[in-house]
């Protein structure tokens, strides 16, 4: 039994994480219908500036947070303004190939700018054990955990009841009329850009934190993307919550089947859901038009 709650937790921690990076796949297809194939690159690039912050300016938990978030805001609208803006009207295709490579030239960039060896991201937490009912878990486990819920209620308040809440899901809906409306579609195309790569960029954080960080941390967008999938690519909060059910069944698998069946696991699961709900479990129907 203990061995199955190690499990489920470790799993709902892992989970957590490819949730965050799903909300971020999420934020940006609801707001612009693109896919970014980029978005584990953005979150490799947040979790690096974390760590340079961490051993050259100063290890305060506060100030690498602060600067972090800064950080990936400000990768997300130079990333919107200069890269992504220009294709707006272009095709879907090359839009998402653009995409593609950019996360080429981002994951290159951490060999050029940093370096190819594995870093822990020292905070002085994170990294401690506490015990429940036996089980020990790490503190940044349960610490990514409660961040991925309190961001899912705060996400529902804000595209429920905020003016640019309201604005991105009208623009979401349908452009041209958001745009009659007063909506400026690139200023909300720049938001939903600098909020993915803040979210997505939480989620690299926390994985370094409570692992190493290395240039093997883009795979953190492949392993997201079918938690994305499964949620739905409009349904934000359903992809956090298909972050969580992919971590549990990778965990669960790689724990009871063996450890092959870890990797193949998430993707298994979403051929599955997709063979009944081709638009998520969470996803709107019209999802099927792109």
């Amino acid at each position: 039994m203990q061995y199955l709650l190690q499990l489920l937790i470790s799993g709902l921690a892992i989970g957590a994480i490819y949730g965050l990076i799903a909300m971020g796949f999420a934020v940006i297809y609801k707001s612009t219908g693109l896919v970014n194939f980029a978005q584990g690159e953005m979150t490799m690039i947040t979790a690096y500036i974390a760590w340079t912050i961490s051993t050259t300016v100063s290890g305060n938990v506060f100030v690498v947070a602060v600067g972090a978030i800064l950080a990936a805001v400000v990768l997300g609208l130079v990333i919107e303004r200069l890269v992504m803006r220009p294709m707006l009207g272009e095709p879907v295709f090359a839009t998402v190939m653009v995409t593609i490579g950019l996360a080429v030239i981002l994951r290159s960039a951490i060999n050029f700018i940093w370096d190819a060896y594995p870093h822990g991201l020292e905070l002085g937490m994170g990294r401690g054990i506490v015990h429940l009912g036996g089980i020990g878990v790490r503190t940044g486990q349960l610490a990514v955990i409660a961040t991925l819920l309190l961001l899912l209620v705060a996400i529902w308040a804000f595209f429920r009841y905020s003016k640019v809440g309201v604005a991105m899901r009208a623009v979401a809906a349908d452009d041209r009329t958001a745009l009659l409306m007063g909506i400026s579609a690139t200023r909300v195309h720049a938001l939903a850009w600098a909020a993915s790569s803040v979210i997505a960029g939480i989620g690299g954080v926390f994985f370094a934190l409570s692992y190493d960080l290395s240039p093997a941390m883009f795979q953190l967008g492949l392993k997201a993307f079918p938690a994305t999938i499964l949620g739905g690519l409009d349904a934000v909060l359903g992809s956090g919550l298909g972050g969580l059910l992919i971590g549990i069944t990778e965990n669960l698998a790689g724990g009871y089947l063996g450890s092959g069946m870890k990797e193949v696991a998430g993707f298994a699961m979403i051929i599955v859901v997709l063979m009944v709900r081709p638009f998520g479990i969470f996803g709107e129907r019209d999802i099927e038009r792109v």
